[in-house]
């Protein structure tokens, strides 16, 4: 009996999957377990298995395909087995998607009119109605709509080409005294988006031949800012399709910025004994050495541990108090974020928190985390102190209570005791859902923070 392979849920998020590679071909042998594909899903690059055995009759994903979870991908069989009705059905869903987006593509394209097509499309159709097509004759009527108008006459002059929402002749025209261009010259010139205006041509009669073309690029290249070769390569604007994991983070932050009525508590922490453990730390060796990140987030975890309310979830009809401290840090990876989790945080020596921060942030660059590294947490810190940022907040990711971002470590002077000093400074912000923390809850809170911080042997003893 035929296996269907569809397209899983191989996270708790994922609502769609992106075929990465097909790991098997038409006509393999396959058995339970094998690894059919890779697929990444919103938040990593996972195996889609076999759930039988058989033979890779059909697949009907191509690499790159985005599908949404419980598409059919591929089919197992046996060889003589026919599978029709099956694949029939599992690209019946695809057709019509693809029909509904061309005629979606056809509704919105520039320059849609009643008039029935002609024989031959023009290159570049009008944005405003009614107005006869590009290579048409000037001033023509339009034509009947019981007939198809005839072919347009030969254009005189060289068609327009269009880059961006911006165009340009594609050559200077060839008759009058003015410039005269080899094709080639045209093309390299459009390919480099260099202005034939200006080029002396060197070719029989002044012609811009290819030498021209490129002397042009070497000297005028040089000085062109990163917009202009930009703007010369993509025209005015470029689209960029949107990843999974990026569709996942609009809808995450859409789901915490609406509903979840936030307020948010800064403190200045000192944070010079901190810098002066860190560094003795590192003179014992590199397994002792630790970031500021990881004396937080050890200091977070204690601070948890006494302030239980804190480490909660909103979940509607009831606010959950964890028991177990689970805290989440944002790791910041090619296409969006991501935040794996440290589990038993409190639990963990410095030490072990700094090497498996070091782990988890890698493997997650590399989008190699499974699902239950970075799922389960109930509090989150946010670092973007490495970027020179002095103070910022970050958006609560639901349901937790609450988040703690991490400003830069500097140099401030500072009165202590009624005397000016020079201290190593960091700026914290905790983001805090109203509906679990109340303004004095959160204070005891980072009070709690600031004195391992402010105490860091508190945090390796």
């Amino acid at each position: 009996m035929a296996t269907k392979v569809v397209m899983e849920a191989l996270s708790p998020t994922m609502e769609e999957g992106r075929l990465v590679k097909w790991n098997k071909n038409e006509g393999d042998e396959v058995k339970a377990g094998d690894v059919l594909a890779e697929v990444e899903t919103d938040k990593a690059v996972m195996e889609l298995v076999a759930r039988g055995d058989g033979v890779l009759r059909k697949r009907l994903a191509n690499e790159g395909d985005a599908s949404p979870v419980g598409t059919l991908l591929a089919v197992i069989g046996t060889a003589d087995e026919n599978i029709d009705s099956i694949v029939g059905a599992g690209a019946a869903a695809p057709a019509a998607a693809s029909t509904a987006n061309q005629a979606a593509n056809t509704t919105e394209s520039a320059g849609k009119t009643a008039a029935p097509p002609t024989p031959a499309p023009s290159q570049g159709e009008a944005s405003t109605p009614p107005q006869p097509k590009a290579g048409a004759a000037s001033g023509a009527p339009p034509a009947p709509r019981s007939a198809p108008p005839p072919p347009p006459p030969r254009p005189a002059v060289p068609p327009v080409q269009q880059k961006g929402n911006g165009a340009h002749p594609a050559s200077p025209q060839q008759s009058g005294g003015r410039q005269r261009t080899s094709p080639l010259a045209r093309r390299l010139a459009s390919e480099k988006g260099i202005q034939l205006g200006g080029i002396q041509g060197s070719g029989p009669g002044g012609r811009i031949v290819k030498r021209d073309i490129e002397n042009a690029k070497v000297s005028g290249g040089a000085g062109r800012s990163a917009a202009a070769e930009r703007l010369a390569a993509e025209g005015d604007f470029k689209d960029v399709p949107l990843t999974l994991i990026r569709k996942t983070i609009a809808r995450r932050l859409a789901e915490s910025n609406g509903p979840v009525p936030t307020f948010f508590l800064t403190a200045e922490l000192d944070a010079s004994r901190a810098a002066e453990m860190r560094a003795q730390l590192a003179e014992m060796g590199d397994q002792y050495k630790a970031s500021f990140n990881d004396i937080v987030i050890k200091a977070v975890a204690l601070a948890l541990a006494e302030h239980p309310e804190v480490n909660a979830h909103w979940l509607g009809d009831k606010i959950r108090q964890f028991n177990r401290i689970h805290v989440a840090m944002a790791v910041a990876v090619e296409d969006g974020l991501i935040t794996p989790v440290l589990f038993d945080a409190d639990r963990l020596s410095l030490w072990e928190i700094a090497g498996k921060a070091r782990d988890l942030a890698r493997r997650a660059r590399e989008r190699k985390l499974m699902p239950e590294e970075y799922t389960g947490s109930t509090f989150s810190v946010s670092n973007l102190g490495m970027f020179g940022i002095d103070q910022f907040t970050a958006i609560i990711n639901p349901p937790e209570a609450g988040i703690l971002a991490i400003g830069g470590v500097e140099e401030k002077p500072v009165v202590i005791d009624g005397q000016l000093e020079v201290r190593q400074r960091m700026r914290v912000t905790m983001s805090c859902d109203h509906r679990i923390i109340d303004g004095a809850t959160g204070a005891k809170f980072l009070q709690t923070v600031r004195r391992y911080i402010e105490n860091p042997l508190s945090l390796v003893i």
